[in-house]
């Protein structure tokens, strides 16, 4: 059994179901406790956070990631028990077999192949984890980011160890991310019986006309990297429950999904032009954790990635920015270069997750190569 299949079982059995690491963190510091790091443990409300480091001098490459899992769904929906590896016909079976315990395993055995090959590397190792990944989100990585903002530590290169491969590990990476933006749009009007049209002001049919343009609105043209902006509804809520009643209020729930050519200054302010050219009465609350887009172009992390890819797998890897927001959106500002490599995504969050065997090694290997191309050529 590989080293790095061995480490992935022992993640999976810990039952950390976010936001609970569940002694993840602890088993991943005793294996970099003997390679000279420092671990720094990094505890906020519920959530368990590592930072651990060898050497101090730059580059800094970091590897990130997070120890806690989805819940597992119908236990008795599975072939096995989600927190008892199982592996069969090639593929190891478990909960956060691909997101991503088996990333972390990678980075592990990788670290320990290079700082054995390359003692006296250059630069510095870095391992960015947290319990707070799956969840809201608001006691992990970005609590991290933020203390190393306030002693001005910086980084290089980051590798996050999400899930991005599609047919073969290595084929996609995540290059950058769209931005999120959420806001809840109160539209007011007069309650009043339905039969009396002339006593009320159905805030339904006053929005109505609003929300046409906005679906309708060209937000931006996106680039060479990102899609264009997308506005979509995630719900609507309006009615008092009885069918003769005109509410008095409808709200609505909406989601930007954006790219780098726009900004959430200018989201927001055409949103309002827009509600307020259709003279309409209302309330707008943004949300305030939106997640903000971030881009890393081709330069020394992608083409060091890639080339490891290259010789590991034989493939060429492609480039893309799809999918939903990663802590790579908060790594971003303390990092210029942060990418995304895992392996295949097509399991992940569902019931029987999993991950190959072979991929867990070959996975180890593009890391420990990536190593070797920034810290020791």
């Amino acid at each position: 059994m590989s080293d790095t299949l061995e480490l992935t079982k022992q993640l999976i059995s810990r039952h950390s179901l976010t936001p609970m690491d569940d002694g993840c963190i602890d088993i991943i510091g005793a294996r970099l406790a003997p390679l000279d790091f420092s671990l720094e443990m990094m505890r906020h409300s519920e959530v368990d956070n590592l930072w651990a480091r060898r050497g101090n001098a730059s580059p800094v490459v970091c590897f990130a990631g997070h120890t806690d899992v989805v819940p597992t769904g119908p236990v008795n929906k599975w072939d096995s028990d989600p927190f008892t590896p199982a592996v069969r016909d090639g593929m190891l079976y478990g909960r956060g077999a691909s997101d991503m315990k088996g990333s972390l395993a990678a980075f592990v055995t990788a670290i320990e192949k290079f700082v054995a090959e390359y003692p006296q590397h250059k630069g510095s190792i870095a391992l960015l984890l947290t319990s707070d990944e799956e969840g809201i989100a608001v006691d992990g990585t970005v609590r991290v980011v933020e203390t190393l903002q306030d002693r001005d530590e910086k980084l290089d290169y980051c590798i996050v160890g999400e899930p991005t491969s599609v047919s073969k590990t290595g084929d996609t990476i995540k290059n950058g991310r769209r931005g999120s933006l959420s806001g809840t749009l109160t539209v007011k009007g007069v309650q009043g019986h339905i039969a009396y049209p002339h006593l009320v002001k159905n805030p339904i049919h006053m929005a109505a006309p609003a929300i046409a343009e906005l679906a309708a609105t060209v937000w931006d043209e996106g680039n060479e990297y990102f899609p264009p902006t997308s506005w979509q509804i995630s719900n609507i809520h309006g009615g008092t429950g009885a069918t003769n009643v005109v509410p008095g209020t409808v709200e609505v729930l909406f989601n930007f999904r954006h790219s780098t050519a726009s900004t959430v200054d200018s989201l927001k302010q055409r949103v309002h032009a827009i509600l307020d050219q259709h003279g309409l009465e209302y309330d707008l609350q943004w949300e305030k954790s939106s997640g903000k887009p971030y881009l890393t172009p081709r330069g020394d992390l992608v083409d060091a990635v890639a080339s490891a890819i290259k010789q590991v797998q034989g493939i060429e890897t492609e480039l893309s920015t799809s999918g939903g927001t990663s802590d790579g959106r908060f790594i971003a500002d303390i990092c210029p270069q942060v990418i995304e490599l895992g392996p295949l995504n097509a399991t992940i969050h569902k019931i029987n997750e999993c991950v190959s065997v072979a991929d867990l090694d070959a996975l180890s290997e593009i890391y420990y190569l990536t190593l070797c191309k920034l810290l020791a050529e």
